[in-house]
Formats: C-alpha cells, sequence, structure tokens
C-alpha cells in the first residue's frame, strides 16, 4: 500500500510537469499548426534563467521572470524567422525549429558551461509536505502540481471566457475575417508562439532544481513531450492532460518495480525456461524497460488510434 500510494502521487506529479511542457507545444500546434522541435529547449533556457535570477534576487522573482524571458525569445523568433519561412509550408517550419534547438543548446554551453548547476529547490519548500506510512511526500512536489493545475486552469479560462482567447480561436480557422474585424493576425499568433514558449519556460524554472538543470535536459525529455502530444491528441489540450498523468504514473511505477518479468511471470503460474523465446528479455527488471515504456505506448497508439485519446486529426 505504501509502495502504490507513494508512487501514484509521484506519478501524478511527474505527469503535472509533462503537461506543463506539453501544454504549450499543443497550443502552439492546434493554433497555428506548428509542431515546434525546439520547445524542449525553451525549457531548458527556463531553467538556466531561473538559476541565474535565483543567484541574484531569489526564487520567486525567477518564478515570474524567467518565463517571461523565454517568452519574449519565443515571441521574437516566430516575428523574425518562422514568419519568414512559413509560407513554405511545414517542413520548413519543422527544419527551422531544429536548427534553432540545435543553437540554443550551443548558447547555453557557450554561457553555463557543459555541466550542471548547483539550482536548487527553494528553501522554504525543501521539507516534506506530509508524511504517508512513514515516507515523507515532499513540499516542493506538491508546490509542482499546484502550479500545474493552475496553470491549466488559467489556460481553460483564457481560451473559453475571455476576449483574447475567443479572437486566438478564430484567427485559426477565420484569419481573413479576423483580420476585416481590425485584428492583427500576425500578432495573434506571436503571441501565441510566445505564450507556448513561455509555459515551457515555467516548466523549466520548476522542473530544473526538482530534477537536474543541465545542457542534455532538453534532449532528455523533448522526445517524451512529444510522445504526451501524439498520445493524447494532436491539438488537444485536455488529451494532453490525460496522457502526461497516464504517462507520468506508468512510468513512475515500473521505475520502481525492482523484479524481472521472469519473477513476475512464476507468480503467474508461467514456467519460463531457458529454451523459451526471448529468454533474455525475460530476465530483463522491470525498471530496465521504463524509459521505453512511453514510446511503446505511443507506437500502440498510432497502430490502433492514430488520432490519439481525444484528438479530432490524426498525424
Amino acid at each position: 500500500m505504501e509502495f502504490f500510494t507513494i508512487s501514484l502521487l509521484n506519478g501524478i506529479s511527474y505527469g503535472l510537469l509533462l503537461f506543463m511542457l506539453s501544454s504549450g507545444l499543443t497550443l502552439i500546434f492546434s493554433m497555428m499548426g506548428v509542431l515546434n522541435f525546439a520547445h524542449a529547449s525553451f525549457y531548458m533556457i527556463g531553467a538556466f534563467f531561473a538559476y541565474t535570477i535565483t543567484q541574484l534576487v531569489g526564487f520567486w522573482p525567477a518564478l515570474l521572470l524567467a518565463p517571461l524571458a523565454v517568452g519574449l525569445i519565443g515571441a521574437a523568433f516566430e516575428k523574425y524567422c518562422l514568419r519568414r519561412v512559413h509560407k513554405f509550408g511545414h517542413v520548413a517550419e519543422l527544419l527551422i525549429t531544429f536548427g534553432l534547438s540545435f543553437i540554443i543548446l550551443e548558447v547555453v554551453q557557450l554561457i553555463w558551461g557543459t555541466s550542471s548547476v548547483d539550482y536548487r529547490v527553494p528553501a522554504e519548500l525543501s521539507g516534506p509536505l506530509f508524511t504517508l506510512f512513514g515516507t515523507q511526500f515532499p513540499a516542493y512536489r506538491g508546490f509542482m502540481m499546484l502550479v500545474a493545475l493552475l496553470m491549466l486552469v488559467a489556460i481553460w479560462l483564457l481560451l473559453t471566457r475571455t476576449r483574447i482567447g475567443l479572437v486566438i480561436q478564430a484567427a485559426l480557422t477565420h484569419p481573413e475575417t479576423v483580420e476585416a474585424l481590425g485584428h492583427n493576425v500576425p500578432r495573434v499568433f506571436m503571441m501565441v508562439f510566445g505564450g507556448g514558449a513561455a509555459l515551457a519556460g515555467l516548466a523549466g524554472v520548476i522542473g530544473g532544481n526538482a530534477f537536474v538543470t543541465e545542457p542534455g535536459m532538453a534532449g532528455a525529455v523533448g522526445p517524451v513531450i512529444f510522445v504526451v502530444v501524439v498520445v493524447g491528441g494532436m491539438g488537444s489540450l485536455a488529451g494532453a492532460f490525460l496522457a502526461s498523468i497516464l504517462i507520468g504514473v506508468v512510468q513512475t511505477f515500473a521505475v520502481g518495480i525492482d523484479s524481472s518479468f521472469l519473477g513476475a511471470a512464476a507468480m503467474a503460474g508461467w514456467q519460463i525456461t531457458p529454451e523459451t523465446f526471448g529468454y533474455a528479455l525475460w530476465k530483463l527488471k522491470v525498471s530496465q524497460v521504463a524509459p521505453i515504456l512511453p514510446f511503446l505506448l505511443l507506437v500502440l497508439m498510432l497502430i490502433f488510434r492514430p488520432k490519439g485519446l481525444l484528438g479530432t486529426r490524426e498525424g
């Protein structure tokens, strides 16, 4: 019971961090049709910006200033780079964001070095939130969950209950009409891209000190973000939320299981002998295959439900 409860809480907190990351990518794709390959890089620079700002003025100002700085970088990139290649189609958009990810990686290494930095959890949140079955649940993980849920509510209210949200949604499907009503459609798209980048930056501020802030963090989490977006359904914010929680919980439980598939088969009454096909695979521990589980889920989803959990379009 202890293992189940603590793993479930850790899985939900990790899943909510994934949602913070994937929500910005989902918004950009659903509003603009752009699959931003540099999204995880915005997450990385958000963490490094937060580290630097924390050194100067503390964590709480960094929680606001770092996402704002990342959002401004994203908006500038959309205005001066992405907008110029939009007329050449999705391939050009993919390539320019792909190139941006490498530029950001090199700049980060030039400024902050190639190793990890000492970006720590603030002292106010470094203790336990509560103790369950003798195991302490960190207060900072609870803070991560709270920020992610507040962000979900804020995005939903913005898109469904405000004039700006209605203009953003209308600009996607009827840009000429929106422009005829006096709205600047390119500026709307710039705001959407900058907002999506800012959400990734916020995830970097929250996740950078909970895990590790180093130049390889974008490459480590980037593929998982795209898995979340595809599994949830391309462009579906609710689908991204469900997929994030699902992947976070599954991966966390798998990491915590130290037994092998051979032992699990024996408990189920199956007799696995050295002559059995794939015997070496049966000897692997569940925790060893945990990193590939999201991608296995991706493959299965593409085979049996290409639209994803709540998506409306395929691919």
